[in-house]
């Protein structure tokens, strides 16, 4: 487990989520001045998007959230086992969707396309594993899936230049 179980770490997890957020909204709102570009998200960028990259950064949203939500509640438990699903699906909607999106160079698939192509296969072999209750290969599984596919994928989004970079950053 990453942030351990219990419900003290949800709500730790959850409560420095939502600082983060109102600090956020409140600096535009106050006056403060900019800091290295901080401004309401572009989100007009978003909505000028093909549906397929909507798509996509929606579903990588919900399965990031989720995610977090994911390794700070309690295991084993019906709530998991059901917010895993939705975050299967999530996820699988990612990786399915960037599948169609070719624009980092030209129209070929990237080395970014292979941690989709591992996603697709992890993401069975990590169900495979939680209902054979082998839980380190599940847990190590969705973990690999979670911080390859979400967080280190996720931060390559953010360079200067890129979609998400524009959006946030100006």
């Amino acid at each position: 487990m990453i942030f351990g179980a219990g419900k003290r770490n949800l709500f730790i997890v959850t409560v420095g989520l939502g600082l983060l957020a109102i600090i956020y909204a409140a600096v535009p709102m106050i006056g403060l001045p900019r800091v290295h570009g901080l401004h309401w998200p572009r989100l007009e960028l978003l909505a000028a998007q093909p549906l397929k990259v909507q798509v996509h950064i929606a579903a990588a949203l919900l399965a990031f959230s989720l995610g977090l939500v994911l390794f700070a509640a309690p295991k084993g438990t019906l709530p998991h086992r059901t917010l895993g699903w939705i975050w299967v699906v999530f996820m699988t909607t990612v990786a399915a969707s960037s599948l169609f999106m070719t624009g980092l160079n030209g129209n070929a698939y990237s080395w970014i396309h292979m941690l989709s192509g591992y996603v697709l296969i992890s993401l069975p072999a990590g169900v495979i594993a939680a209902r054979r209750h082998k839980v380190l290969v599940h847990q190590r599984a969705m973990t690999g899936m979670f911080l390859g596919g979400m967080v280190i994928a996720g931060a390559f989004t953010f360079f200067p230049g890129r979609l998400m970079w524009r959006v946030i950053m100006g």
